[in-house]
């Protein structure tokens, strides 16, 4: 018995040691969420778990800041927190609104600093701000209620923050979704406690002497961002147009069409590294490639595949800016599809524009005049496209076989290839050279 005794007293505290180490974390991982819910921040944020489970931190403190964002990216960032064996803690400076309540729910604690706010998750689409389709309310209902139940949290409250047809007695009223305050958040179990930073946190758990290791970008992701800048995705942009134009004015040279590859691959893939651009969105821009090359090089004139082709490019171009999911553009914000748009629009018109002004210059480059005849051949210096050494200008003869428009004639007792200037000559009338340029002569009716 007594051995027994000793050994539950020896596991208790066991037990208790490593609950107060657990508590008692040496490394604290911070980083924060202070721009909408997209993409970049999803993969900020997965970045951002990976290496706090590097530095082998035992407690993750996230700084928020958002008003929302795509509901796809709160989600997949919502299970990551719920998922994640370390525990995290959410400071709330100022709002934790929609996808940031959604967030912030399914951390383990949240505090929050004096006058700021957490609610107000009702889904609103990207152009005016308008309250999405049910379905959509309906997928962020189960999801706040279901977060809340998984952290001990209210989930009817939780529900109550997305449908305003929600009544909670002694808390909201229908007709409105429900947004705490610090107070209110404290009251109903929403928020842990009123701290002004996060070092007053550390120092209300204990914290004060663990080691704070701060988010910072890597080499890559400064310059993954370098390139997602709207100025440098339009300077890329004019670089493909033009690469693109000027190899197929001047197929073979290489430069051109090298550039523009270069610059495509620079555009794509900071995009869809943070998962903007999708494969199908690249797929068309490539097939925007091809359907300008058979509009030019295999189908004469400029007609369908051509317009199809530019459009392509275009569309690309910009679909790979965009937060979209595949054809749903609901959660796109007015401002940065109307950003993307005037970025690759405005670039497009530069390139244009660059290559009629660089078009009459470039044969002025010293490594060009190696590969292009950069000067004018005269007639006068004794140059002449002429196949014929001796001079039939002017000369008579007759028609050979029939010219519709283009034949034989003889002159002088040979014949030669002919063309009219687009009549039909029958055979044995008279003829006359008028041009000699080229490998057939140019001949009208002689009439004395």
């Amino acid at each position: 018995m007594k051995v027994y005794f000793y050994f539950l007293l020896i596991s208790l505290c066991l037990t208790s040691l490593t609950s107060f180490s657990q508590t008692k974390p040496e490394k604290i991982y911070t980083f924060k969420i202070d721009k909408d819910i997209d993409p970049a921040m999803n993969r900020r944020v997965k970045i951002a778990f990976d290496q706090a489970k590097e530095e082998k931190a035992g407690l993750i403190v996230i700084e928020m800041d958002t008003y929302g964002g795509v509901v796809t990216d709160a989600d997949e960032i919502r299970t990551t927190i719920l998922e994640s064996e370390i525990p995290v803690y959410v400071f709330i400076n100022k709002d934790a609104a929609s996808a940031g309540a959604l967030i912030s729910i399914a951390c383990d604690s949240i505090y929050m600093a004096p006058g700021a706010s957490i609610g107000a998750a009702t889904v609103v689409n990207g152009v005016d701000g308008a309250a999405a389709p049910d379905k959509y309310q309906s997928y962020m209902r189960s999801m706040m209620r279901s977060t809340a139940e998984a952290k001990g949290r209210d989930p009817k409250i939780a529900e109550a923050m997305v449908d305003e047809k929600i009544e909670i007695e002694g808390v909201s009223k229908a007709g409105s979704v429900i947004t705490f305050s610090v107070s209110e958040a404290i009251q109903y179990g929403f928020c842990d406690g009123e701290y002004p930073s996060l070092n007053t946190i550390l120092e209300a758990q204990g914290l004060e002497n663990a080691t704070v290791v701060s988010y910072e970008e890597d080499t890559i992701e400064k310059i993954i961002a370098f390139f997602l800048s709207p100025a440098i995705s339009g300077v890329l942009i004019l670089i493909i147009i033009g690469g693109i134009y000027f190899e197929l004015q001047t197929p073979g040279v290489g430069f051109p069409i090298l550039a523009a590859i270069i610059a495509t691959i620079l555009y794509f893939i900071p995009y869809y590294l943070n998962g903007l651009a999708e494969n199908w969105e690249i797929i068309v821009f490539v097939a925007g490639i091809i359907l300008l090359a058979l509009e030019l090089f295999v189908i004469p004139g400029f007609g369908i595949f051509g317009i199809l082709g530019i459009i392509c490019i275009l569309a690309g171009l910009v679909l790979g800016m965009l937060p979209n999911q595949d054809f749903n553009f609901d959660f796109v914000p007015a401002s940065q599809l109307f950003a993307a748009l005037l970025t690759v629009i405005l670039a497009a018109l530069a390139s244009v524009g660059l290559v009629f002004w660089l078009t009459p210059k470039i044969n002025e480059w010293g490594a060009f005049k190696t590969i292009t005849l950069a000067s004018t051949q005269d007639r006068s210096e004794g140059y002449t496209s002429s196949f014929y050494s001796e001079n039939l200008l002017g000369k008579t003869g007759k028609v050979h076989s029939r010219l519709r428009p283009s034949g034989k004639v003889e002159i002088d007792g040979e014949v030669y290839d002919a063309y009219s200037r687009g009549e039909f000559l029958d055979q044995g009338e008279e003829i006359v050279v008028i041009s000699t340029e080229g490998t057939s002569l140019k001949v009208k009716k002689w009439e004395v």
